[in-house]
């Protein structure tokens, strides 16, 4: 696993550095995108992910800018466990060490484009954060799809069509992996995520179903078809997960804490305890998201030298912009 890190690490490293560049204007990029409803958890989900409680909370639409994470795994060889720090694309070297404080700058940043009344823009905010709990990944946490704009905001009417404009634009690139998250306690027929991944891509190809919630489904009731994917299957499959419920967020209970938790409920659980493996836990889904990013990249990289060189020619021709010409010859 630790070459695996060493390849992918360096894989994103040149895939981050392209995207620095300005590349990702001309040149579609390999990435993960979670999509989702406002209310799916998708929020608490890309926290355990990090392993740190850092996202901004509220009632409503809490992601209102499209949030590019830049995740950085530090070897505890080399750094003091539970060492993390985290750095804004716009605020130059500045280190944040207190992610209280990171909270807060999301939503400076946030306000400071969107407005301070729930406003929603495409417009990303970048953050990279180093942490010896997290894994090396890069994903862009999109807000969630919003059915009807709350009252008194600057939500426009339309704001469902504009949410879902904005998640198909970004998860329409063949080169993006989609997760999708899917609450447990909500029909999968009628979930928005799965029906925004399948029509770019219907046949389930790169798409990954994350299933929230699974702890408080109605009582009689269970995931197991879910998460074997009997009804609506993925190339990549389904992965079930139990993160933070409100109380637990309330009390400041640490991530790392609801971990631990998580592992022992789903090996205690009378049903999801006899699963094969690869089906649930958040520590099985952060092993699929590395091990598949790490495939997406090496499968995705000839073309993109490819493309680079191209872009290169045009611009010796004159034909794009200078800047990317000049920066690609860089890479």
């Amino acid at each position: 696993m630790s070459s695996l890190y060493e390849n992918l690490r360096q894989l994103i490293t040149v895939v981050d550095e392209l995207r620095d560049v300005g590349l990702s204007r001309y040149i579609s990029l390999p990435r993960i995108a979670a999509i989702g409803t406002q209310s799916s958890g998708k929020s608490s989900l890309i926290e355990s992910i990090v392993g740190l409680d850092f996202l901004p909370r509220g009632g409503g639409v809490v992601t209102r800018r499209p949030l590019e994470l830049r995740l950085v795994h530090l070897n505890t060889q080399e750094f003091q466990e539970d060492q993390a720090w985290a750095v804004f694309e716009n605020i130059g070297d500045k280190k944040y060490t207190n992610f209280d404080d990171v909270r807060k700058e999301i939503e400076r940043q946030t306000d400071a484009v969107a407005g301070t009344n729930k406003g929603i823009v495409n417009d990303p905010i970048v953050l990279t954060v180093y942490a010896t709990g997290a894994p090396d990944l890069t994903l862009i946490d999109l807000p969630g799809v919003t059915r009807v704009p709350l009252k008194g905001s600057d939500q426009v009417e339309d704001i469902e069509k504009i949410t879902r404009d904005m998640t198909l634009h970004y998860i329409k690139d063949p080169r993006t992996i989609i997760l999708a998250v899917i609450p447990a306690n909500q029909d999968m027929s009628v979930s928005d995520a799965l029906q925004l991944a399948r029509q770019v891509d219907p046949q389930g190809i790169r798409s990954i179903g994350v299933i929230t919630k699974i702890d408080i489904m109605d009582q009689g009731t269970d995931a197991v078809k879910m998460l074997r994917g009997e009804d609506i299957p993925l190339r990549l499959g389904y992965v079930g997960v139990k993160m933070r419920n409100q109380q637990d967020i309330s009390t400041s209970k640490p991530v790392k804490i609801s971990l631990k938790e998580e592992r022992e409920w789903f090996e205690s659980h009378r049903l999801y305890s006899k699963l094969p493996p690869g089906l649930v836990g958040m520590d099985t889904l952060t092993g699929k998201l590395t091990t598949i990013l790490f495939k997406h990249i090496r499968r995705f990289l000839p073309e993109i030298k490819k493309e680079i060189n191209e872009k290169r020619r045009l611009t010796f021709l004159g034909l794009l912009p200078t800047r990317a010409g000049a920066d690609s010859a860089k890479v």
